[in-house]
């Protein structure tokens, strides 16, 4: 599966300098460990784990599963046996064992440049357990369900810690998402608790996000389900009021935020409150009455730890079930190895907590390693687009972790934003969300990383907990789009639509063979669509839905999902392999390509383009278009419909919603649900302007 020797021929490798002080600074050391970890987990996982603290010692084998419905139930099952707190390792172990208590844990960087905070894992630690006792004194227990809507400050963090030191189970809902949204997610996973705040700024655009918790509390009661208590954080009104509990204290008179490490340059409007007596408590009121210390609960291996959820095929979201010791074993590792940190890293992960970006990488990961992070509340092109190379710069930025998205953003506006500023502190760049295409990879290695950077494109899901495919970036030579080889303990493969496993240089659905400690458990309260979803297509593997390539050297490329594909003319295509080759034009800033149906061909490619600042859509430029899909991946694949999009439908989070496309292009005017949308106006547009098809 593995090549015996890394290629030379067509890859980049990072510098000498990076793997002198790497934890893995060759292929072949790579490759060692990846044996050892597929031929013995036990060995393998076990003695990481003896970088944590256990309250007991796991029994029996170190993972235990089922991955054929064929032969029962499907379980997965890690150090059985075993207790622990994962808030405790996170913080405690940091503080107490390894004396990193003065050490950064945030770095704060509010929306508007100049608002900032510190937070010291001592002082992390102290409001965590503050908070823990807040929950407790709410009747929160173990096992019990909190609701967690937020914008992107060092609350969130404390929040979904406190949950977990007291065995709680946090499901963060990401503070984009719409009250019916935050409804539904309460009411499926049974929260007893919601925690939000008065609202935030996005750029120039507030979020009321108070008065949207308000409205989903109130559909919660329409439903038959009355949540009691809601705990609100006062961030962005600063006015003195009474005292009281109808009108919680402004946030600046809250020492407790260390308000003086704040300096604000610059203030704005505030949002009305809506505050209701019977439901609302402040979360500053209570706070100020908490007691310093909390001891930890004491968790099963196999105890929930949160539920994620994300989008379903049905239309349902899936509650995504993870539990305590494998996820914490799985974050905190692939943290380690794939961004090969080092104590006097300063790493930024720019995704939001709402997603499992932001659960892995920005807490767990992290603060498991003792890190210190950059907890961005902003937009990457607010108030101008060099912000995220102004932040490098501030906190001496050295592992950086993007999306796609954002740097085909960027790359719109050129490479003079970028070279205003320094970045000389970075060392290793990331990709996460979806597939990067080469012409973006590029500019992000030659322009943002000055070619001396390596890149680790990582592929993963929600259901993975953490990466499953991933370069190291001193071991594994790289090619850009490729997400390279898997990770410790995570085995590959290729099927066809009969389920057969491919070999060699292949394309075809990807899947997973045996489990590794961070994968998720169930959807929460719905095991038979757990393995409906992931199990049932093909017995004995796990499902992910993606399509992928390997190629003669072993590297694997995802194709987008399978509902990506298209079948045209009795030829499998990619949507993203379309999308590339439109992208890779000097016109075009981002494309995305769906299915239409068609007579003849079965389907036809129906592609949408926004251009580059200053350029004009013509007939002439369609047809360069038509022309370079054509030679990039032959005559099959020319484009039948190009439609101008100066604006994509995309979630909050930056996603492209192609269900939405999909509708435009077939002229389909019922669109579900679409309340995930960052702007529905670009749907309407889209209408207006789509191309005439023939079916």
């Amino acid at each position: 599966m593995i090549p015996d020797k890394a290629p030379q021929e067509d890859v980049f490798h990072c510098s000498e300098d990076l793997k002198k002080e790497s934890h893995i600074p060759s292929f072949e050391k790579y490759k060692e460990l990846y044996t050892r970890s597929i031929e013995n987990p036990d060995e393998f996982w076990g003695a990481i784990a003896k970088d944590f603290f256990w309250k007991t010692k796991h029994t029996g084998c170190f993972l235990d599963y089922n991955f054929d419905v064929t032969k029962g139930e499907i379980f997965v099952k890690c150090m059985e046996g075993a207790t622990t707190n994962i808030c405790y390792n996170l913080l405690d172990r940091n503080v107490h064992e390894r004396k990193l208590g003065d050490k950064i844990a945030f770095f704060w960087e509010g929306n508007e440049p100049g608002d900032d905070l510190t937070v010291t894992y001592r002082e992390l630690l102290q409001k965590v357990c503050r908070f823990a006792n807040v929950l407790k004194s709410q009747g929160v227990k173990k096992g019990d369900r909190v609701s967690i809507y937020m914008p992107m400050v060092v609350e969130l963090v404390v929040a979904m810690l406190a949950c977990a030191r007291i065995g709680a189970v946090h499901s963060i809902v990401f503070a984009g998402f719409s009250a019916e949204s935050l409804c539904e997610r309460i009411i499926d996973s049974q929260c007893s608790l919601l925690i939000t705040a008065d609202g935030f700024y996005r750029g120039d655009k507030l979020i009321n996000l108070k008065l949207l918790a308000d409205e989903a509390l109130q559909k919660c009661r329409d439903k038959g389900f009355p949540l009691k208590t809601c705990i609100m954080l006062k961030h962005l009104s600063k006015e003195p009021e009474a005292a009281g509990r109808q009108s919680p204290p402004a946030k600046r008179a809250c020492p407790d935020l260390e308000q003086e490490k704040r300096k604000v340059k610059k203030t704005r409007p505030v949002p009305k409150v809506p505050w209701n007596p019977d439901v609302d408590l402040c979360w500053h009121s209570l706070m100020g009455g908490a007691a310093d210390e909390c001891e930890p609960e004491w968790c099963e291996s196999e105890d929930p730890l949160f539920i994620l959820y994300t989008s379903g095929s049905t239309g349902k979201p899936k509650g995504v079930l993870h539990t305590v010791s494998g996820y914490l074993l799985y974050a905190a590792t692939t943290f380690k190895l794939v961004f090969d940190h080092q104590p006097d890293d300063v790493y930024w992960c720019t995704a939001d907590i709402g997603w499992i970006t932001g659960h892995s990488y920005i807490t767990y990961g992290p603060l498991a390693n003792g890190a210190t992070s950059v907890l961005f509340e902003g937009l990457p092109t607010y108030p101008d687009i060099g912000r995220m190379w102004q932040i490098v710069d501030k906190y001496q930025v050295t592992k950086f972790y993007t999306a796609p998205t954002a740097i085909r953003l960027l790359m719109k506006y050129g490479s003079d934003p970028v070279q205003k500023h320094n970045r000389k502190s970075l060392k290793v760049l990331g990709t996460v969300g979806e597939p990067i295409n080469p012409e973006a990879w590029q500019w992000y290695h030659g322009v943002v990383g000055e070619k001396r950077c390596p890149i680790v494109d990582t592929f993963w899901q929600t259901e993975t907990g953490g990466h499953v495919l991933t370069p190291l970036p001193a071991a594994t030579p790289t090619k850009p789009g490729s997400a390279t080889f898997p990770f410790f303990g995570v085995v590959p493969a290729i099927l066809n639509e009969s389920g057969e496993e491919l070999e060699g240089p292949s394309e075809g659905y990807l899947v997973f063979k045996q489990p590794w400690p961070g994968v998720m458990r169930s959807v929460y309260g719905n095991h038979e669509r757990f393995e409906a979803t992931y199990f049932k297509k093909f017995p004995g593997y796990y499902v992910t839905g993606d399509g992928c390539r390997r190629d003669k050297d072993g590297y694997y490329w995802i194709t987008g999902r399978i509902d990506d594909m298209l079948n045209v003319s009795g030829h499998l295509l990619s949507t993203a392999e379309v999308e590339s080759a439109l992208v890779e034009h000097k016109s075009v800033a981002e494309a995305a390509v769906v299915s239409c149906p068609h007579m003849v061909k079965g389907e036809s490619l129906y592609c949408f383009v926004t251009l580059n600042d200053g350029v004009a859509f013509s007939q002439a430029l369609e047809a360069e278009l038509r022309k370079q899909v054509r030679e990039k991946i032959g005559a099959i694949a020319t484009p039948d419909y190009i439609q101008n999009a100066p604006g994509l439908p995309k979630t909050r989070s930056g996603k492209i919603m192609r269900r939405v496309l999909r509708k435009i292009a077939c002229d389909e005017k019922d669109m579900g649900d679409i309340s995930t949308l960052a702007d529905s106006s670009v749907v309407d547009e889209l209408f207006r302007n789509r191309c005439a098809t023939t079916v």
